[in-house]
């Protein structure tokens, strides 16, 4: 785990779960949703990605804050979640999700020592624009890349290649972080160097692509790749 990554000239990170806690959202409404709070937390997640999933193989994109608000509308109902208010509460929410404690530290170092970064995410232009600026993180990136360039989400490899193009370096010169397994692999096997941000101690998938490391937060980072 010690052993540097070599040639890296760009760290480039999923947003949701890797730099922010999109569990946040719903923490902060527990008292108003009540018992059901953390089964609607973790039920919008999993129902959002399994959306983008549905919707790339039908070929049916849609802004990731349109799936992310269908997503709820589902969960909501399945959970029997009726407070007045709440769907608008949760969305506004999202825009300024919590960062995870170490990523603050983790992006000055990886800037001190003139490491490029960037996003690449699902979240479109708007939702990222938002949370990087509330988080006060919008000095820490070189750039941005949504999803909403190419009307697809991950895993399609178009998207992956929205960061060399724009970074205008090779797919073997980024890190990429991200803590979804199924995302973690799909880059690899694109050809990025990539570290799993394991932070649910979550079994390892059995998908393609190798992994360069798998670490429990990003905190190790800048040893692993700054000179």
């Amino acid at each position: 785990m010690t052993d540097r990554l070599t040639g890296i000239k760009a760290c480039v990170f999923d947003a949701y779960g890797t730099l922010f806690d999109f569990n946040a959202a719903v923490a902060r409404q527990r008292d108003a949703i009540g018992p059901q709070a953390d089964r609607l937390s973790e039920m919008w997640r999993h129902k959002q990605i399994s959306y983008t999933w549905l919707r790339t193989l039908a070929g049916t994109y849609a802004p990731f804050w349109q799936v992310t608000g269908e997503a709820l509308d589902h969960c909501l109902e399945a959970c029997g979640v009726t407070v007045p208010g709440i769907r608008d509460k949760l969305m506004a929410a999202y825009l300024e999700l919590d960062p995870f404690p170490e990523v603050r530290g983790t992006l000055e170092a990886l800037r001190a020592g003139r490491m490029k970064t960037a996003i690449l995410s699902n979240g479109d232009p708007q939702m990222l624009s938002a949370v990087v600026r509330n988080a006060a993180f919008t000095s820490l990136f070189d750039a941005l890349y949504s999803v909403d360039a190419v009307k697809t989400f991950k895993t399609d490899p178009r998207v992956y290649q929205l960061a060399v193009d724009g970074l205008g370096i090779a797919p073997h010169e980024i890190c990429f972080l991200s803590s979804n397994g199924w995302d973690a692999h799909a880059a690899a096997h694109f050809g990025f160097q990539v570290c799993w941000i394991n932070r649910a101690a979550a079994p390892r998938e059995r998908l393609p692509g190798q992994l360069a490391r798998e670490l429990t937060s990003l905190q190790p980072l800048p040893s692993l790749v700054l000179t």
